[in-house]
């Protein structure tokens, strides 16, 4: 099933979402619709407010297969590195971002059991603009010059690689 992904500036976005007390089979559907939504938008992360549930979790995707995490924890950050970001619930806004480069986040996994995962460069910058969502963050907040926000006509983008 594909949600609906909220747009900005809906109130639901700007909630700090409650954490996961169990993996149950309705978190599970959840999570499978939601990479559904993801692969379908088409985006390389979705965090659950973005479907109208305040819970502490979110899914990713950057080409190498879908990732879960619940309850996400950062236990390390370094580096920085600057990516340009945007986002389902803001489409079309691009703007630069300045990131940790290397991160080590614990959480849980879909079937609910502790993981711990390390990533770095595009899977570094997915993880941290996910969590910000379950702060009640969009990467627009995390910009530092508000004139580098840009809107992108990806519609009229793809008709110009057409011609």
């Amino acid at each position: 099933m594909i949600f609906k992904i909220l747009r900005f500036p809906h109130p639901l976005l700007r909630k700090k979402a409650k954490a996961v007390k169990k993996v149950t089979p309705e978190i599970i559907r959840l999570i499978d619709n939601m990479i559904e939504t993801m692969h379908a938008a088409p985006g390389v992360g979705l965090a659950a407010p973005q479907v109208g549930e305040s819970i502490r979790l979110f899914v990713a995707d950057i080409g190498e297969g879908p990732i879960v995490v619940i309850n996400p924890k950062f236990i390390k950050k370094s580096g920085k590195q600057t990516l340009l970001e945007g986002c389902l619930c803001l489409p079309g806004i691009e703007a630069p971002v300045e990131r940790a480069a290397h991160v080590k986040l614990k959480g849980l996994n879909r079937q609910g059991k502790p993981f711990e995962l390390t990533a770095a460069g595009l899977l570094a910058t997915v993880l941290q603009h996910e969590t910000d969502h379950l702060d009640g963050l969009v990467f627009i907040d995390r910009v530092a010059d508000p004139s580098l926000i840009k809107y992108v006509d990806r519609k009229k983008e793809k008709r110009e690689e057409i011609i």
